[in-house]
């Protein structure tokens, strides 16, 4: 079989190298499986356009079209290809919208080109905003009360309904363009003209800002198996793009009788909708009321949040998408980690995976550093561990800014009305205004609680950090209890040396003369329940035997 697979173009803001990852996975999968693969993405920079990076170089595309991903180009390539499917799925919002184009204007039907994995009508089920909420209605699935416009008329006259403040949301984009809260009607006009600029169809909803922000990875094949990989937590509340939150998996604040209503949630709806391969749902939850929650939306294909999702728990989301989309059940596609399971099994995590944003807003001229509804960070970075305040530190010193941790702010906070000015507004800044406040003893957590919204038991995890740097600097000694209690808490050693008036380096030989020395454990999808070899390790100072 001749599959034409569509990449994700140039890379931009909400749409970067995580689409490289799932494409290149895809690509050699289906070579493995025998089939010819012809690859359309203009952009050079990339994995899967360079033979060079596949090993063998058999598992790379047999033809590549540096072409935009439009559907002019892809009808051409159509024409002289002659393609028997199209992978829609690996190439982000922009394959997505090019083959809904496709599909509407009867090149597919035309050529006889037949789409892999999720038809083309849930696809469009997923993006459309109004025929999304009829779907969800039709099982009894709860979605913010909202009412879509295709016109200004239509906008204004859903806006009375609903009533302000509310948020609007554009459909088929990527990254939260056009969207945004509107507080009052003056605001109202300028906000849906932008909206309309990306999207002929605009969604105004109702405001759930305070909410609990969680995502679910889910696969489903042919025959309807269904299973949820993994399940996501944002550190934010909602009102803050999931990828511009800091996002914990697994999830750190749910009951397991949510988890379970969250999971089942998203079951019943991909089964509904249709979908086959791989798709992201994401969820609003009322933290005063476990019970009360709202999908916000389904992303039918391999997104940003999937990269993260199949780094953090070794499970190869885009690799399973692709055999699932051959024909395969998840029965039968076998666990290259354990080599004994299928990927029927759904992983499990002895571990906490963190991801944080890389802002670099200082590049653009004009640009706000309030952080809302619609993408402006550049990249991300995952930190591994066993405790959140752990993986938290980790991410923070790999972001690049020159930060030792949480309590190492790029730029120091002058005073209490600084910090209390970054607390109420959310930018890059935010986490450090929360160290900050807790460090100084401006507020306590339920006063930070009231002006974040950010959940307790988070805020309660940066205190432990914050108690442990108080402790240390006022003590100025360390002793072996203390000084393994700050390394599990993920303090660096030039931290500690800092709060104790020391060298980095009499920390560190400190360190090895009282054996304080970190493991290694291992990413194996199961939990150690079944014997892996993996060299996907991650180093911790809460366990006492290396895994390798």
């Amino acid at each position: 079989m001749k599959i034409l697979l569509l990449g994700s173009g140039a890379l931009k803001i909400g749409q970067a190298g995580e689409f490289d990852y799932s494409g290149s996975q895809a690509i050699k999968t289906f070579k493995a499986n025998g089939h010819e693969v012809i690859l359309i993405n203009p952009n050079i920079a990339t994995v899967q356009t360079d033979p060079k990076n596949f090993a063998p170089e058999s598992s790379c595309a047999d033809k590549v079209y540096f072409l935009p991903v439009t559907t002019d180009f892809v009808e051409r390539i159509i024409e002289k290809e002659k393609p028997d499917a199209l992978a829609l799925s690996f190439g982000g919002q922009t394959a997505l919208n090019c083959g809904l184009d496709l599909e509407e204007a009867g090149i597919l039907a035309k050529h006889n080109v037949r789409v892999l994995g999720t038809p083309v009508d849930v696809i469009r089920a997923t993006e459309d905003r109004e025929i999304f909420v009829q779907k969800c209605t039709e099982v009894g699935v709860k979605t913010p009360r909202s009412i879509p416009a295709r016109t200004m008329d239509q906008a204004f006259a859903a806006a009375e309904k609903i009533g302000f403040p509310l948020i609007m949301r554009a459909g088929f984009t990527l990254g939260g363009q056009g969207s945004g809260f509107c507080e009052t009607k003056d605001k109202f006009e300028a906000m849906v003209k932008d909206a309309f600029a990306f999207s002929p169809q605009v969604l105004v909803e109702e405001d759930l800002r305070g909410w609990k922000e969680l995502e679910y990875e889910v696969v489903r094949d042919g025959e309807d198996n269904c299973i949820t990989v993994v399940n996501m937590e944002n550190f934010d509340p909602l009102g803050i793009h999931t990828g511009e939150s800091i996002v914990i998996s697994p999830s750190m604040t749910l009951s397991n009788q949510e988890w379970q209503m969250l999971r089942t949630v998203a079951i019943k709806t991909i089964r509904h909708l249709g979908i086959v391969g791989e798709c992201n749902i994401q969820y609003a939850l009322n933290p005063n009321d476990p019970h009360e929650y709202r999908v916000i939306e389904v992303n039918p294909r391999l997104s940003r949040s999937s990269a993260l999702a199949s780094k953090a728990t070794g499970y190869p989301l885009a690799a399973v998408a692709a055999e699932i989309m051959l024909g395969k059940r998840l029965a039968d596609i076998p666990n290259a980690i354990t080599k004994v399971t299928t990927a029927y099994f759904e992983p499990a995590l002895d571990y906490v995976a963190l991801k944080i944003p890389r802002w670099d807003l200082q590049k653009f001229r004009k640009v706000s550093e309030q952080i809302a509804t619609e993408m402006k960070s550049v990249g991300e970075v995952m930190a591994l561990g066993r405790n959140f305040p752990e993986v938290l530190q980790k991410a923070v010193r790999m972001l690049g800014l020159g930060s030792e941790g949480i309590l190492d702010s790029p730029i120091a906070f002058k005073d209490k009305a600084e910090v209390t000015e970054y607390l109420q507004l959310a930018t890059p800044r935010r986490l450090f205004a929360v160290s900050e406040a807790l460090y100084k003893n401006y507020y306590t957590v339920e006063e930070i609680f009231e002006f974040t919204k950010i959940d307790h038991w988070f805020l309660t995890q940066v205190k432990r950090v914050t108690d442990m740097a108080q402790t240390l600097e006022k003590n100025k000694t360390l002793d072996v209890e203390s000084l393994r209690a700050a390394k599990v808490l993920g303090f660096s050693d030039e931290m500690i040396a800092r709060l104790v008036s020391k060298t980095f380096k009499d920390i560190y030989l400190l360190r090895r003369e009282l054996n304080i020395l970190p493991v290694a454990k291992q990413v194996d999808t199961l939990a150690a329940e079944f014997p892996a070899q993996t060299n996907y390790l991650y180093t911790t100072y809460l366990g006492n035997t290396n895994d390798v």
